[in-house]
């Protein structure tokens, strides 16, 4: 038995409300299709704007939608695809199982359901740029990790070391007592010093790393 009409949904990346119809609230379940549907949402990786789900006859027909619209069977829906580039969308939608697919880019949407296989609707067009990376690569946060501690490393050592070279001047002007510290201050000045530079170091071969591997 594919139907139920259950008050709540066994799939946890949609709610009873995504899938009824909208204009009275009823709901029919194709289990098969919401598994499937659940299995795009989870290869792809990002949520589905349900636009459309299931509809009863009466939604259907104030809509304009087809005769024999398999909406009425809880087997279609329509998926925004204002998060979504709709190429690697189809790609997914097939490999779960979908087979019936219809396009409306000017309405922002595409239709999937699970058969007869069949297309129509314009193809939506080509976009200047693709979505960003949501997960950007291992490496260039490794990158963007040496470069900032090595940066950083390079800062604060160079601020220690002008706070020993004033902290020399002002304890010279002091009394006879403290004068042998002043030596040891020098020694921990030339430290700051050789660790800005080891600091300017990693943060030049990070950059140049990344350059090299394309990764500016």
């Amino acid at each position: 038995m594919h139907y139920s009409t259950a008050d709540q949904l066994g799939w946890p990346s949609f709610s009873p409300a995504e899938i009824a119809s909208r204009r009275e609230g009823a709901l029919k379940i194709n289990t098969e299709a919401m598994d499937k549907l659940q299995t795009l949402r989870n290869r792809l990786g990002k949520p589905l704007i349900v636009r459309s789900a299931y509809r009863s006859p009466a939604h259907n027909r104030a809509v304009g939608g087809a005769p024999r619209s398999k909406h009425m069977l809880g087997t279609a829906f329509d998926i925004a695809m204002s998060n979504h580039d709709p190429a690697t969308f189809a790609e997914a939608a097939r490999a779960v199982g979908f087979l019936g697919f219809g396009t409306y880019p000017r309405s922002g949407f595409m239709h999937i359901d699970l058969g007869p296989a069949r297309s129509w609707g314009e193809p939506f067009p080509a976009r200047a740029t693709s979505f960003v990376s949501e997960v950007p690569p291992a490496r260039e946060v490794l990158a963007e990790s040496r470069t900032l501690k090595g940066s950083g490393a390079a800062g604060v050592a160079t601020v220690g070391a002008a706070g020993v070279e004033v902290a020399q001047d002002v304890l010279a002007e002091t009394q006879s007592a403290i004068l042998p510290l002043v030596p040891y201050l020098d020694t921990l000045r030339w430290v700051f010093i050789a660790v800005a530079l080891i600091g300017i170091a990693v943060a030049i071969h990070a950059r140049i790393d990344d350059w090299k591997r394309g990764q500016r």
